[in-house]
């Protein structure tokens, strides 16, 4: 979708890798929040962020736990969305 590989699951994108960060679909009403953690920023390809997907950079997600945190997070998001 992006020039990079997913997860997807049912049709849905969990998450993904973008050059060298890891994309992440969330819900859009915490992104607010999820952009406050270290390592995180709004995916943009555009000049225009898509709301709901987040980026996270390396040093955000360079621990095992951290990473997992990331990936469960894509996952459940996913998850909540009809099948495509």
């Amino acid at each position: 979708m992006f020039g990079g590989l997913a997860m997807m699951l049912d049709g849905n994108m969990a998450v993904g890798v973008h050059g060298a960060g890891l994309i992440v679909r969330t819900d859009p009403g915490s992104q607010h929040e999820l952009l406050a953690e270290p390592g995180t920023r709004p995916f943009d390809l555009t000049g225009r962020p898509m709301k709901g997907w987040i980026v996270v950079e390396p040093e955000g997600c360079s621990e095992d736990d951290d990473l997992q945190r990331w990936i469960d997070r894509g996952v459940t998001h996913a998850r909540s969305l009809p099948p495509k």
